[in-house]
């Protein structure tokens, strides 16, 4: 049982890096920046947020290290935004939203069973996959100079939040952990999604 949770969180986590891989070699490439930097900037943006996270609850070195497979697939993704570059620039701005909310939603959910694994408090393992989902994105934004995404955007760094809320809390209900990985990040997705049609904010102060 232990190998088939660890089979899961393997294979949710490195689709989450090669969609994150991409998104953040697309970034480098409108930021005009060289095949080293698409390639700087892919492997933070898929890996930032999992580094940070395993070094927060001791997972050391971090499995993005320590486990080839999660560069080879950060590189992969951003060496298919770069020799692709005309085709994925046609891809529309809804698909990208899309592509991104279902990144953000494997990472929350991988994030937070991780944390779990380590026995990490079910309050606190919600913060590391929230962690996760946009701890990428933040180091990607740092590079490129510009206002972090989380503090900006529509609802992002809640609907990690959520989900991986909703996946902890089932399972500390009883429930099955495979099924409350998918609940999980099926409401972070939905979630994300919704709020950028719907063009959601969370409050914001009223300037004088």
């Amino acid at each position: 049982m232990k190998n088939g949770s660890d089979t899961l969180l393997l294979t949710v986590d490195l689709a989450a890096t090669f969609l994150f891989a991409l998104e953040g070699a697309m970034a480098a490439i409108e930021g005009n920046l060289d095949f080293f930097g698409v390639m700087v900037l892919s492997f933070a943006t898929a890996l930032g947020g999992g580094v940070i996270r395993d070094l927060l609850i001791g997972a050391i070195p971090p499995a993005s290290i320590c486990n080839v497979r999660y560069a080879v697939t950060a590189f992969a993704g951003g060496a298919v935004a770069f020799c692709l570059n005309q085709l994925v620039q046609q891809v529309s701005g809804s698909v990208m939203t899309g592509l991104d909310a279902a990144g953000l939603s494997l990472f929350a959910v991988a994030g937070a069973a991780k944390a779990l694994d380590y026995q990490i408090h079910p309050f606190m393992a919600v913060l590391m996959g929230t962690i996760t989902g946009v701890g990428g994105g933040t180091v990607r934004d740092i590079f490129l100079a510009r206002i972090p995404a989380i503090l900006r955007v529509d609802i992002y760094a809640v609907a990690a939040l959520v989900g991986a809320a909703v996946m902890i809390t089932g399972i500390r209900s009883g429930m099955s952990r495979t099924a409350m990985m998918v609940s999980g990040a099926v409401v972070c997705f939905l979630l994300r999604v919704v709020s950028v049609w719907q063009h959601w904010n969370l409050p914001r102060a009223i300037g004088r």
